[in-house]
Protein backbone atom coordinates (compact mmCIF):
# COMPACT_ATOMS: atom_id res chain seq x y z
CA UNK A 1 0.00 0.00 0.00
CA UNK A 2 1.16 3.28 -0.68
CA UNK A 3 0.13 6.41 1.27
CA UNK A 4 -0.05 9.13 -0.89
CA UNK A 5 -3.25 11.63 1.25
CA UNK A 6 -1.84 14.75 2.36
CA UNK A 7 -2.41 15.32 6.38
CA UNK A 8 -5.72 17.96 7.11
CA UNK A 9 -4.65 21.57 6.35
CA UNK A 10 -5.36 22.96 10.25
CA UNK A 11 -4.06 21.47 13.22
CA UNK A 12 -0.92 19.43 14.81
CA UNK A 13 -2.34 15.81 14.20
CA UNK A 14 -2.81 13.91 11.02
CA UNK A 15 -5.94 12.95 10.84
CA UNK A 16 -6.43 11.32 8.03
CA UNK A 17 -4.05 8.73 8.92
CA UNK A 18 -5.45 7.83 12.03
CA UNK A 19 -8.69 7.02 10.35
CA UNK A 20 -7.04 5.26 7.84
CA UNK A 21 -4.96 3.03 10.38
CA UNK A 22 -8.59 2.22 12.20
CA UNK A 23 -10.03 1.46 8.29
CA UNK A 24 -7.89 -1.22 7.67
CA UNK A 25 -7.83 -2.56 11.38
CA UNK A 26 -12.11 -3.28 10.41
CA UNK A 27 -10.81 -4.53 7.33
CA UNK A 28 -9.18 -7.75 8.66
CA UNK A 29 -6.21 -8.34 6.31
CA UNK A 30 -2.94 -5.85 6.67
CA UNK A 31 -0.71 -5.10 3.86
CA UNK A 32 2.57 -6.42 4.51
CA UNK A 33 4.63 -3.61 3.06
CA UNK A 34 3.05 0.30 3.84
CA UNK A 35 4.65 2.93 2.15
CA UNK A 36 4.47 6.53 3.40
CA UNK A 37 4.92 9.61 1.46
CA UNK A 38 6.32 12.24 3.94
CA UNK A 39 8.25 15.44 3.70
CA UNK A 40 11.21 17.00 4.11
CA UNK A 41 10.25 19.85 6.16
CA UNK A 42 9.89 17.09 9.22
CA UNK A 43 13.40 18.09 9.70
CA UNK A 44 13.12 22.06 9.98
CA UNK A 45 15.41 24.53 9.03
CA UNK A 46 18.86 23.30 9.13
CA UNK A 47 20.75 26.50 8.06
CA UNK A 48 22.66 24.82 5.12
CA UNK A 49 23.96 21.77 6.65
CA UNK A 50 23.61 18.03 5.03
CA UNK A 51 21.01 16.33 6.54
CA UNK A 52 20.72 12.53 6.82
CA UNK A 53 17.70 10.18 8.12
CA UNK A 54 19.31 10.53 11.60
CA UNK A 55 19.01 13.82 11.95
CA UNK A 56 16.28 15.12 14.99
CA UNK A 57 13.19 15.50 13.83
CA UNK A 58 12.38 19.82 14.31
CA UNK A 59 9.68 20.71 12.18
CA UNK A 60 8.85 24.20 11.94
CA UNK A 61 5.36 24.88 11.09
CA UNK A 62 2.10 22.97 11.62
CA UNK A 63 2.25 21.33 8.07
CA UNK A 64 5.67 20.06 9.06
CA UNK A 65 4.39 18.52 12.48
CA UNK A 66 1.36 17.23 10.90
CA UNK A 67 3.52 14.97 8.83
CA UNK A 68 6.05 14.45 11.81
CA UNK A 69 2.29 12.87 13.74
CA UNK A 70 1.80 10.68 10.56
CA UNK A 71 4.97 9.30 10.76
CA UNK A 72 5.14 8.72 13.88
CA UNK A 73 1.61 6.85 14.18
CA UNK A 74 2.22 4.86 11.21
CA UNK A 75 5.75 3.71 12.62
CA UNK A 76 3.87 2.40 15.86
CA UNK A 77 1.03 0.88 14.30
CA UNK A 78 3.67 -1.03 11.62
CA UNK A 79 5.52 -2.37 14.45
CA UNK A 80 2.27 -3.46 16.79
CA UNK A 81 0.73 -5.16 13.68
CA UNK A 82 3.64 -6.60 11.61
CA UNK A 83 3.49 -4.20 8.86
CA UNK A 84 6.94 -3.45 6.98
CA UNK A 85 6.08 0.84 7.44
CA UNK A 86 8.63 2.23 4.79
CA UNK A 87 8.68 6.07 5.07
CA UNK A 88 10.34 8.54 2.45
CA UNK A 89 10.64 11.81 3.17
CA UNK A 90 10.29 13.75 -0.32
CA UNK A 91 11.17 17.37 -1.27
CA UNK A 92 9.81 19.91 -4.42
CA UNK A 93 8.40 17.46 -7.05
CA UNK A 94 9.03 18.78 -10.38
CA UNK A 95 8.30 17.44 -13.81
CA UNK A 96 8.21 19.63 -17.31
CA UNK A 97 4.65 20.58 -16.65
CA UNK A 98 5.19 20.86 -12.91
CA UNK A 99 7.68 24.04 -13.17
CA UNK A 100 7.88 27.87 -11.67
CA UNK A 101 6.64 28.95 -15.15
CA UNK A 102 3.80 31.49 -13.86
CA UNK A 103 5.85 32.49 -10.88
CA UNK A 104 8.60 33.46 -13.38
CA UNK A 105 6.41 35.01 -15.82
CA UNK A 106 4.71 37.62 -12.87
CA UNK A 107 8.01 38.59 -11.64
CA UNK A 108 7.91 36.96 -8.42
CA UNK A 109 11.22 37.82 -6.47
CA UNK A 110 13.71 35.40 -5.24
CA UNK A 111 16.14 36.07 -2.42
CA UNK A 112 19.84 37.28 -2.56
CA UNK A 113 22.57 34.76 -2.03
CA UNK A 114 23.53 35.69 1.37
CA UNK A 115 19.45 35.02 2.39
CA UNK A 116 18.89 32.54 -0.03
CA UNK A 117 18.09 28.92 1.57
CA UNK A 118 19.48 25.37 -0.12
CA UNK A 119 16.25 23.58 -1.49
CA UNK A 120 16.29 20.14 -2.62
CA UNK A 121 14.74 18.13 -5.69
CA UNK A 122 13.18 14.94 -7.04
CA UNK A 123 12.03 14.35 -11.01
CA UNK A 124 8.13 12.99 -10.65
CA UNK A 125 9.50 10.25 -12.14
CA UNK A 126 12.34 9.53 -9.98
CA UNK A 127 10.02 9.61 -7.39
CA UNK A 128 7.70 6.85 -8.67
CA UNK A 129 10.99 4.45 -9.28
CA UNK A 130 11.93 5.63 -5.40
CA UNK A 131 8.42 4.40 -4.60
CA UNK A 132 8.80 1.22 -6.27
CA UNK A 133 12.02 0.02 -5.13
CA UNK A 134 10.03 1.16 -1.39
CA UNK A 135 7.66 -1.27 -1.85
CA UNK A 136 9.97 -4.00 -2.85
CA UNK A 137 13.02 -3.34 -0.85
CA UNK A 138 12.07 -0.68 2.06
CA UNK A 139 13.25 -1.69 5.24
CA UNK A 140 10.77 -1.81 8.05
CA UNK A 141 10.39 1.14 10.39
CA UNK A 142 13.14 2.84 7.67
CA UNK A 143 13.30 6.55 6.39
CA UNK A 144 14.91 7.84 3.22
CA UNK A 145 15.79 10.99 1.53
CA UNK A 146 13.96 11.20 -1.06
CA UNK A 147 15.97 13.52 -3.19
CA UNK A 148 18.14 14.12 -6.09
CA UNK A 149 21.72 15.22 -6.45
CA UNK A 150 21.41 18.75 -7.21
CA UNK A 151 21.76 20.29 -3.60
CA UNK A 152 21.09 24.21 -5.00
CA UNK A 153 19.96 27.35 -3.67
CA UNK A 154 16.38 27.93 -4.08
CA UNK A 155 16.73 31.26 -6.45
CA UNK A 156 19.50 29.11 -8.48
CA UNK A 157 16.37 27.22 -8.96
CA UNK A 158 14.44 29.78 -10.37
CA UNK A 159 17.38 30.55 -12.51
CA UNK A 160 17.95 28.22 -14.29
CA UNK A 161 14.21 27.21 -15.63
CA UNK A 162 14.62 31.05 -16.65
CA UNK A 163 17.08 30.51 -18.73
CA UNK A 164 15.99 26.96 -20.46
CA UNK A 165 12.42 28.48 -20.99
CA UNK A 166 13.75 32.18 -21.89
CA UNK A 167 12.19 34.09 -19.33
CA UNK A 168 13.63 36.88 -17.28
CA UNK A 169 15.31 35.95 -13.83
CA UNK A 170 13.26 36.64 -10.67
CA UNK A 171 15.00 39.84 -8.70
CA UNK A 172 16.63 39.32 -6.06
CA UNK A 173 15.94 40.75 -2.91
CA UNK A 174 16.60 40.52 0.88
CA UNK A 175 14.75 38.02 3.45
CA UNK A 176 13.34 41.22 4.52
CA UNK A 177 12.07 42.81 1.69
CA UNK A 178 10.24 39.51 0.73
CA UNK A 179 8.08 39.43 3.97
CA UNK A 180 6.00 42.18 1.82
CA UNK A 181 6.61 41.00 -1.64
CA UNK A 182 5.66 37.02 -1.82
CA UNK A 183 3.17 35.15 -0.07
CA UNK A 184 3.55 33.50 3.49
CA UNK A 185 3.33 30.16 2.37
CA UNK A 186 6.40 30.73 -0.13
CA UNK A 187 7.74 32.39 2.81
CA UNK A 188 7.82 29.90 4.72
CA UNK A 189 9.99 27.99 2.51
CA UNK A 190 12.54 30.61 2.63
CA UNK A 191 12.91 30.18 6.13
CA UNK A 192 14.30 26.79 6.18
CA UNK A 193 17.73 25.58 4.64
CA UNK A 194 18.66 22.04 4.12
CA UNK A 195 20.78 19.80 1.80
CA UNK A 196 19.31 16.36 1.89
CA UNK A 197 21.83 13.62 1.58
CA UNK A 198 20.24 10.59 -0.09
CA UNK A 199 23.04 7.85 0.10
CA UNK A 200 20.84 5.56 2.26
CA UNK A 201 18.18 5.82 -1.01
CA UNK A 202 20.78 4.58 -3.48
CA UNK A 203 22.74 1.69 -1.02
CA UNK A 204 19.48 0.36 0.28
CA UNK A 205 16.40 0.65 -2.25
CA UNK A 206 19.35 0.73 -4.99
CA UNK A 207 17.85 3.65 -6.96
CA UNK A 208 19.66 4.78 -9.78
CA UNK A 209 18.21 7.72 -11.07
CA UNK A 210 17.22 8.72 -14.30
CA UNK A 211 17.78 12.67 -13.64
CA UNK A 212 20.37 13.07 -11.05
CA UNK A 213 20.44 16.69 -11.43
CA UNK A 214 17.27 19.56 -11.97
CA UNK A 215 20.13 20.47 -15.30
CA UNK A 216 19.59 16.81 -16.21
CA UNK A 217 15.88 16.72 -16.53
CA UNK A 218 15.55 20.45 -18.07
CA UNK A 219 18.01 19.27 -20.70
CA UNK A 220 15.72 16.91 -21.89
CA UNK A 221 12.32 19.44 -21.98
CA UNK A 222 11.63 20.17 -25.42
CA UNK A 223 11.18 24.18 -25.44
CA UNK A 224 8.52 25.40 -27.93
Amino acid sequence: MVHLAPPPTTGDRDTRTTNLIRALARGGRLPQRFVYISTSGVYGDCRGEWVTETRRLRPGNARARRRVDAERQLRAWGKANGVSVVILRVPGIYAANRLPLERLASGTPALTREDDPYTNHIHADDLARIVIAALTRGGAGRAYNANDDSGMKMGDYFDLVAERFGLPRPPRVSFREAQTAVSENLLSFMRESRRLANGRLKRELRVRLRYPTVADALAAVEVA
